[in-house]
């Protein structure tokens, strides 16, 4: 009875440890993005300037702006995410804290899923800005909640993936170059479902016509979460 009692302490200390360390790393690069502003600054002026590129070079009418617009939108949240991923782990390895978080003694999952929360938050708020802005340029209305939880899931699924990706890329010299090479292959199956479910969303199509590319996106989401949570930790030893 007192082993079974002591098994159970241990696993309820346990969780809250795995938990606090997530937190700790996720917090972690809030408050380093907060004291220097180079990541979101960064995507968000490179956001705003594709939008504003596309607006200048596609002058089109109302109905053929509301075709293009889920295909502009994730452009833009592509290649700011991209660019994101890649400073984010970049600056932990020229700083050395790379090196410091894989010697702490935490689980290397907790490191991943921390990197991955920090990354999706870092791209959310992009995305946030982006919507208002994009909605007064194209006159479009964006703020739907089916287009909204496209963009949830869309993005969990980019980052995901990214953050793995990027974990490789970074000890490359080459990693600015090798990050988009390793990723845009692999995210086309969210690209793709992303932009027929947010263009469903926009042109008002049924849910029958929809769905199926939602569900590609959940599966794709689960999928690829699972995969880097097993193989994170022999990424970060090589």
């Amino acid at each position: 009875m007192a082993v079974k009692t002591q098994t159970q302490e241990k696993t309820v200390r346990g969780k809250p440890t795995y938990l606090r360390s997530l937190w700790a790393i996720v917090w972690k690069d809030l408050a380093a993005e907060l004291r220097s502003r180079e990541l979101l600054s960064a995507m968000l002026v490179f956001a705003m300037l594709v939008i504003l590129i596309f607006n200048f070079a596609l002058e089109l009418d109302a109905r053929e702006r509301a075709n293009v617009t889920a295909g502009v939108l994730w452009v833009t949240f592509t290649f700011a995410g991209t660019l994101g991923l890649n400073r984010s782990m970049a600056i932990e390895k020229d700083r050395g804290c790379l090196d410091g978080l894989l010697l702490a003694p935490v689980d290397r999952t907790a490191i991943y899923f921390g990197k991955t929360f920090g990354n999706l938050v870092f791209m959310l708020i992009v995305e946030a800005v982006m919507l208002p802005l994009y909605s007064i340029l194209y006159n479009v209305n964006l703020f739907q909640p089916g287009l909204v939880l496209v963009i949830l899931l869309g993005s969990i699924g980019y980052v995901t993936v990214g953050t793995l990706l990027a974990s490789m890329a970074v000890q490359a010299r080459t990693r600015d170059i090798l990050l988009p090479i390793l990723l845009f292959p692999v995210v086309i199956p969210v690209v793709v479902a992303a932009v027929k479910a947010s263009g469903g969303f926009l042109n008002g199509l049924d849910m029958v016509d929809i769905w199926p590319w939602l569900n590609l996106l959940i599966v794709y989401d689960v999928i690829f979460l699972a995969a880097s949570f097993m193989v994170f930790e022999f990424v970060v030893e090589e």
